[in-house]
C-alpha cells in the first residue's frame, strides 16, 4: 500500500510497519475512531493511551479536556507536554527511535505502579479465532501489562485489521470491555463478540454501544 513518506504490505504475521508511514495512512479512519473514543472519556478520568497511531490521534482529540494521562508514547508526550490540563504520566523504558515509544521491563515496571479508568488500545490484527495479536513482543508486552491494570479496556483498531492474525498473542476479547471501529462489523463478529460480552462501537450506531442484537 503507498502512503505519504513510503509504502508497506499490509499481510504478514510479522510485518512491522514504520509508525511515520503508519500515521498517514488511514487517517479518516483514525479521526473517526478518535472522535467515538472522545465521548468514552470524562473530565477528571485517568486514561492510557499505548504507543499506536490511533491513540495519537486520540490524543488530539482529547487535549482540551481535564485528565490524567498515562502513555509510553513519546509522539504523544510530546504533542501534549505544554497541556496544563492534563497531567501527564510517561511510563519510561528503552526508548524506540523509530517507534517514538518507550518499552522493556523499564515500560511495563512503571505502568504496574499505576491504576487507570479507561485504556485504550491498538493492536496489529483481529481474528474471531485467535483474537487480539500483534508483529512484536515488545509491544505486545506492554498491551498485557495495561490491560491487568484498567478498569475499561477498549480496543481501536480501523477496518483493515480484521480478519488477519500476526505474530504475537496479546489477548482475547474477553480481556476487552469493547471494540472502537469505523466500519460496521459483520453478522460472524457480532455474535463472535456478543459471546465474549465485548460491545461494538462502530459506523452503525456512532452515538452509543450496542449489544449483538
Amino acid at each position: 500500500m503507498r502512503s505519504y513518506g513510503g509504502a508497506f504490505i499490509q499481510s504478514g504475521v510479522e510485518n512491522l510497519i514504520d509508525s511515520t508511514i503508519r500515521t498517514s495512512v488511514y487517517v479518516e479512519s483514525k479521526t473517526f475512531i478518535a472522535e467515538k473514543c472522545k465521548r468514552l472519556i470524562n473530565n477528571g478520568d485517568v486514561i492510557f493511551l499505548d504507543n499506536s497511531t490511533t491513540a495519537f490521534y486520540i490524543a488530539k482529540e482529547i487535549k482540551d479536556m481535564r485528565l490524567t494521562l498515562v502513555t509510553n508514547s513519546l509522539t504523544i508526550t510530546n504533542y501534549l507536554a505544554h497541556q496544563g490540563n492534563i497531567r501527564l504520566i510517561v511510563a519510561g523504558g528503552f526508548l524506540s527511535a523509530k517507534e517514538q515509544a518507550f518499552y522493556g521491563i523499564g515500560a511495563e515496571k512503571a505502568i504496574k505502579e499505576y491504576y487507570v479508568d479507561k485504556a485504550f488500545l491498538s493492536c496489529r490484527s483481529l481474528s474471531i479465532e485467535n483474537g487480539c495479536t500483534d508483529s512484536n513482543e515488545l509491544w505486545t508486552q506492554v498491551r498485557k501489562t495495561i490491560i491487568e491494570r484498567s478498569k475499561e479496556r477498549y480496543l481501536v483498531a480501523d477496518f483493515s485489521k480484521f480478519n488477519q492474525t500476526s505474530f504475537m498473542h496479546i489477548c482475547g476479547f474477553d480481556k476487552i470491555n469493547a471494540i472502537v471501529t469505523d466500519k460496521p462489523l459483520g453478522p460472524e463478529w457480532h455474535s463472535a463478540l456478543q459471546s465474549f460480552d465485548c460491545g461494538i462501537f462502530d459506523e452503525g450506531r456512532p452515538d452509543s454501544f450496542h449489544d449483538n442484537e
